[in-house]
């Protein structure tokens, strides 16, 4: 989900730039709130495992023509076995790149799709296509059909998954609407909550996608409420776990439901700290200091809580604990962001694992990288806004 840190580019609307400025102010603001909070030791892990960089897959993604860069970046498989995977991402940087030269003609879409055939970082193996008008000029693969949509209104992108009794793939995103002329601080507009639905054999460009709102979303002047930063299936209980984010503390709520009832938004349940109830408002932080996106994957009988630390700070961080809801434990340091911020307007955020992406004994894990001085620098720094990645190799 790009909610909050994204830094956005005057392409496609003038007022995208005009409202840089205030998301980065916002961002600075979110950062001090969250690095003043009190974090917990960092404690040893029970179980065993090694950090390591995993090059083979950051190369997957630096390229230079059309798709050269976007955040957002979940992994979705497309079929039970996994064989190929949609890759998701919001804002998204197309244009050509010529001897490490950025040349004229780039911008930017608010969303877009890769598809890898297999679970290997194969460049042979993966594609990027873009949707395009009747003119020919790039689209987002996710455009804001909905009824009752403002004009102007774009999607950012959170978690989602497939559904293997349906074949469905489930998608959240973020209303999200410019406001150049608000008198408030931030020009900006998170809107609600909504539910991509892509039916079972769709094609792309997904023509047939359709899009319902979720009801659980709230924004009380600037306290946000939002559920999708993270998905979890679980074959321990058979449930759909879902991670929300209550920002500006970056609390971590869960909600769960039953894959079949998925859509049907009245057998949601919210963990409220002690038991499962039906009222969104009620639910409890179970951590804190996370990020917009985060993952939570079981392994080894421990449900792994992967984020980047604060929300943009250079280090990613995990929290482990017995059940999907936790008590989560000790933030544990597992990658120091650092070689990334090559210069000190670049940030680094959220951070999540790829379970579908990974190898058997390993996990692959990715951050975003970003600047706060973004459209005078992308040309510097052609390939600055793509995922980078590692892995936890379990022992």
């Amino acid at each position: 989900m790009a909610i909050i840190i994204h830094p956005e580019g005057k392409v496609f609307l003038n007022n995208y730039y005009l409202g840089m400025q205030q998301r980065i102010q916002y961002l600075l603001y979110i950062s001090l709130i969250l690095l003043s909070c009190n974090q917990k030791a960092v404690v040893s892990s029970p179980l065993k495992y090694v950090v390591s960089d995993a090059p083979e897959w950051s190369k997957l993604f630096i390229r230079e023509e059309g798709w050269f860069g976007g955040d957002g970046i979940f992994a979705i498989p497309m079929d039970r076995d996994t064989s190929r995977q949609l890759i998701i991402f919001s804002d998204t940087m197309l244009g050509k790149i010529k001897n490490g030269v950025l040349q004229k003609g780039y911008h930017m879409v608010n969303n877009s799709v890769a598809f890898l055939e297999g679970k290997k970082p194969d460049m042979d193996k993966i594609t990027f296509p873009i949707p395009q008008d009747s003119a020919n000029n790039d689209q987002s693969i996710f455009p804001v059909k909905l009824a009752e949509a403002e004009a102007g209104e774009y999607f950012w992108l959170g978690d989602g998954y497939y559904n293997s009794n349906t074949g469905d793939i489930h998608i959240f995103a973020y209303r999200v609407i410019d406001r150049p002329d608000s008198p408030d601080k931030f020009k900006f507009e998170i809107l609600g909550g909504v539910v991509i639905t892509i039916p079972s054999g769709s094609a792309f460009p997904f023509e047939d996608q359709h899009q319902t709102e979720l009801p659980f979303f709230e924004n009380d002047h600037g306290w946000i409420t939002s559920f999708g930063a993270g998905i979890l299936e679980d074959p321990n209980d058979g449930y759909i776990y879902i991670y929300g984010i209550r920002d500006p503390n970056k609390q971590v709520l869960v909600a769960r439901v039953m894959p079949n009832d998925f859509q049907e938004y009245d057998t949601w349940r919210f963990w409220n700290g002690n038991d499962w109830v039906n009222d969104f408002k009620l639910a409890v932080a179970v951590a804190d200091s996370a990020s917009n996106e985060l993952s939570v994957t079981r392994n080894e009988g421990k449900y792994l809580l992967i984020f980047q630390e604060s929300g943009i700070y250079p280090t990613v961080g995990m929290r482990m604990a017995d059940t999907p809801v936790g008590p989560f434990g000790d933030k544990i340091s597992l990658w120091d962001c650092s070689e990334a911020l090559q210069e000190k307007e670049f940030f680094t955020y959220n951070a999540k694992a790829h379970p579908t992406l990974s190898s058997p004994g390993q996990l692959i894990v990715s951050y975003n990288v970003n600047s706060f001085d973004f459209w005078n620098q992308i040309g510097d720094y052609p390939h600055l806004y793509r995922p980078r990645f590692f892995k936890l190799i379990f022992e």
